[in-house]
């Protein structure tokens, strides 16, 4: 199957070319390679190979993208992230990596340019330009390898096989829009040439309006006559003035007898230019008449045969040297003339057509679009201009001009099929690259890889098939269709049954099994899967709908195979190699992203074990509630070093710590583990304040040499037998670094803690001083310590954050200590923050009170001195 994307793989002589000389005498020995792909340089830039050399670098992930032609030197045709000016440069083939990728005729990966012998002394790779190189060759629709289509990127980076196919793919679409581009403008030379032979031909037309005697010449008649517009009186009379008075009496008898019948209209005759030169001139129209009956108007055509009083010869001269089939029909559709190229391009010859009728000699055109054109055009009197597809024995697309004339019509036309076909080819192409783009973009945009995954269907459908399913692999081994679509709206309710009944019935020998086995693509006759089903709904469902073949496509991850998509084609039809490469392609797409989104799973799922896993419980003490909250990252790569803690003293002290470890992933949370538990021996050991227990910290990390930086706030909460009658407790904090606590007084307001300034971060200096604050709280009141993930968005600064956590905590002050946090954080992150959150609070009940039910037991250690405020036992 990845071989129907190689345009590369005939057969190359000889091994893979020693040096970037080898691969320039190779491409130079071949003359008519060279040829072909001179033939292909541009007059003018190109908008579609701009795109295509966007695209390669968007979706190969690198800021250099380039076009390049290789006849004897290499020209740059299209580039992306190069200086202005480089495309239409040349080089030396010698001097170019893409020399390398054209001799061999395949793909040429280099992941670090600098270690690559063949083009490691490049002045580009020297300088540092170039780290890395991915180059692929087009080919021709001959088979010559015309150039290269190459991507760079100026560090080294590794090439995938998938990145290897995309650039593959989007080299045929470069050719595709180089041959069309060429098509173009030989298609346009011969147009002009065309033309220049219309105007050989020397004809010009009139038309007289009887009824209000108006005489109309196109510029060639009037010259033809002598005249010039200004001087030519737009009359009959002007007409009569310059014929010769031995022909006056005859020409006025044929037009008058053409008008009396409304008929033809024929006269040879000579003209008298005012300067005494005589010319000869052949005229033919015909006379229209009106609504009534009536002569209204006279039309035709004239041409000068001074030079050659036959004109028939003359005219059939010109039309035997045009590069355009020509051929004339009479008023009664038969064949007057035919010139030789219209013989070569309608396979008859000239004497099997004169005298025919055109619809008998061509029946296929009976009720087509040459029919409607070619009436349109002698009912109008109007020219007509159409591409149409003639089909067998001719089965080619043309481009027809069609004149209608008193003797019936004239019809100029081109084969066109070549060119219909390249630009067939680059629609599809373009489509193709159109869906690799919007399957990128919706599995690199989805939330959820395996919901993008089950929209596959309805993207690849009908660009690629006629219906399609898609199968993913659950945690547990088990296939599970997770999508389908099919063209039809009317079959799409039996797809949906088949996809819920099909899998029960497949046996192993299935090509839905092999393909998730093997993780190569399976193609098979409908048939033939429908003979390995057991007698059943499914049987029946698929021979309901009646596909032709289908094509069962893994989706591989990096190790594995996670899933199929299934392609199905209607009866009659065949799927293209370069479609079933692009079905691949997207196959894999979306089995790197089911990859990514387990690995993605896997990551988050360590950091955030290994996060809750170092975060505790809160102790209880009495008339003090602590509530704490853990979210991660909605990103599994910023998981990170966010904790919380809280615990006594063995003063019986309520203490609570926040902390931020700096960085985001595994290492973070293991570092977090680390310094919340030298801090926690610290506090629980010593019974120092806030300040010495960072002091002792920072002291610890530095003689430990853990190498990390980390704010921290701590916060401990201390009261006399005075501050226990007077209702109030002191809040004793130091702060490394780390946001302020926020203070929830019991009447709704949020205390600014104005005499707060932060102290150097830990793992700076441990030298560094640890000063201390001290805030009186009342009773009642809540204090919370939190991480910056609560407050912090890529759109919006902290102070912004700060505030919006202010007016939270007034609006829910009288709520719940539990409640109160779990509102916080619906508000502030929506359940999904960019970055971690951590929070601990204590809201501090009153001491002459019991202890509230909403609190809790009261749970504390049995070493610790009891709560001033508890009663005696009795």
């Amino acid at each position: 199957m990845r071989g129907s994307v190689d345009d590369t793989s005939r057969p190359r002589p000889g091994s893979p070319v020693a040096d970037l000389r080898a691969a320039a005498e190779v491409l130079q020995a071949d003359r008519t390679r060279s040829d072909a792909a001179r033939r292909l340089r541009l007059r003018d830039a190109s908008a579609a190979l701009d795109r295509i050399a966007e695209l390669a670098a968007r979706l190969l992930g690198a800021p250099i993208a380039q076009v390049s032609l290789l006849d004897d030197v290499q020209v740059v045709v299209s580039a992306v992230g190069l200086p202005p000016g480089t495309v239409g440069s040349e080089t030396p083939l010698e001097a170019s990596a893409c020399a390398v990728a054209a001799a061999d005729r395949t793909a040429y990966a280099v992941p670090d340019a600098q270690a690559d012998p063949r083009v490691g002394d490049l002045a580009p790779v020297t300088a540092g330009a170039v780290g890395a190189y991915l180059g692929a060759p087009l080919v021709d629709s001959q088979g010559h390898t015309v150039g290269v289509l190459c991507v760079v990127c100026p560090a080294p980076r590794p090439w995938s096989d998938t990145d290897v196919a995309t650039l593959r793919q989007l080299a045929d679409a470069a050719v595709t829009e180089l041959e069309l581009a060429a098509l173009t403008t030989a298609y346009e030379s011969d147009r002009l040439r065309w033309g220049l032979a219309i105007d050989a031909a020397g004809i010009g037309t009139f038309d007289w309006d009887l009824r209000t005697g108006e005489l109309t010449w196109d510029a060639r008649l009037i010259e033809m006559f002598g005249y010039t517009p200004e001087t030519f009186g737009g009359s009959i009379e002007a007409f009569n003035e310059r014929l010769h008075p031995d022909d006056l009496p005859r020409v006025t008898d044929a037009l008058q007898a053409s008008i009396a019948a409304c008929g033809d209209y024929e006269a040879e005759y000579r003209v008298v230019w005012p300067e005494g030169e005589t010319r000869w001139v052949q005229a033919r129209g015909r006379t229209l008449s009106d609504e009534t009956g009536s002569a209204a108007r006279v039309l035709g055509a004239a041409y000068d045969t001074t030079a050659e009083r036959a004109a028939d010869v003359r005219v059939t001269r010109v039309l035997e040297a045009m590069p355009a089939g020509f051929y004339s029909l009479d008023r009664e559709w038969r064949f007057t003339h035919v010139n030789a190229e219209a013989e070569r391009l309608l396979g008859r010859s000239r004497d099997e057509l004169l005298g025919q009728v055109l619809w008998t000699a061509f029946p296929a055109a009976i009720n087509s679009i040459f029919e409607e054109s070619y009436r349109a055009a002698v009912r109008t009197g109007t020219p007509v201009q159409f591409d149409a597809h003639y089909p067998a024995p001719l089965n080619g697309w043309y481009e027809l001009r069609a004149w209608p004339s008193p003797e019936g019509l004239s019809v100029y036309f081109l084969e066109v099929t070549e060119r219909r076909r390249v630009q067939d080819r680059a629609e599809r192409s373009a489509q193709r690259l159109a869906l690799l783009a919007q399957v990128s973009a919706e599995l690199a945009g989805a939330l959820d890889a395996q919901s993008a995954t089950a929209h596959l269907p309805r993207l690849v459908v009908p660009a690629l098939a006629d219906w399609c399913i898609v199968t993913v692999v659950d945690p547990d081994g088990r296939p599970r269709d997770v999508g389908h679509w099919h063209v039809d709206p009317a079959a799409r309710a039996l797809v949906e049954r088949y996809a819920a009944v099909r899998l029960d019935a497949m046996p192993a020998t299935s090509p839905l099994m092999r393909a998730l086995l093997t993780g190569e693509p399976v193609m098979e006759a409908a048939e033939a899967v429908r003979g390995l089903l057991p007698p059943g709904e499914a049987r029946d469902l698929l021979g309901a709908l009646t596909p032709e073949s289908g094509v069962c496509l893994p989706l591989r991850g990096r190790d594995r195979t996670l899933g199929v998509m299934t392609l199905y084609f209607r009866r009659g039809w065949a799927p293209r190699d370069e479609d079933l490469a692009t079905a691949q392609d997207v196959a894999d797409r979306a089995g790197l992203a089911l990859d990514n989104a387990r690995l993605y799973g896997q990551q988050r799922a360590l950091a955030e074990g290994l996060q809750r896993s170092l975060l505790t419980e809160p102790p209880e003490p009495d008339h003090a509630e602590i509530a704490v909250r853990y979210l991660p990252a909605a990103e599994a790569a910023r998981v990170g070093g966010d904790w919380y803690d809280a615990f006594l003293q063995p003063g019986g002290a309520t203490t609570l710590v926040i902390g931020d470890v700096v960085g985001h992933d595994t290492e973070a949370a293991a570092a977090m583990g680390q310094l919340r538990g030298l801090l926690r021996g610290i506090a629980t050991y010593s019974d120092a304040g806030p300040g010495e227990v960072l002091r002792g910290l920072d002291a610890s990390m530095a003689l430990l040499q853990t190498r990390v930086l980390a704010t921290a706030t701590v916060a401990r909460f201390e009261q006399t037998a005075d501050e226990l009658r007077r209702g109030v407790t002191r809040m004793r904090w130091a702060n490394a670094g780390h946001l302020p606590p926020l203070v929830v007084n019991p009447d709704g307001s949020v205390a600014e803690l104005a005499s707060w300034r932060g102290d150097l971060l830990l793992g700076v200096d441990p030298r560094a001083t640890r000063e201390e604050s001290v805030v009186t709280l009342d009773r009642g009141a809540t204090v919370l310590l939190f991480t910056d993930g609560l407050i912090e968005r890529r759109d919006a600064d902290l102070d912004a954050g700060m505030s919006r956590l202010r007016e939270a905590l007034r609006e829910l002050a009288g709520r719940p200590l539990q409640e109160m946090l779990d509102e916080v954080l619906e508000r502030l992150v929506d359940g999904r923050p960019e970055d971690d959150v951590a929070l601990v609070a204590v809201r501090l009940h009153r001491q002459d009170r019991p202890r509230p039910p909403a609190a809790g037991p009261n749970r504390v250690p049995d070493v610790v001195p009891d709560d001033p405020a508890t009663p005696p036992p009795v």
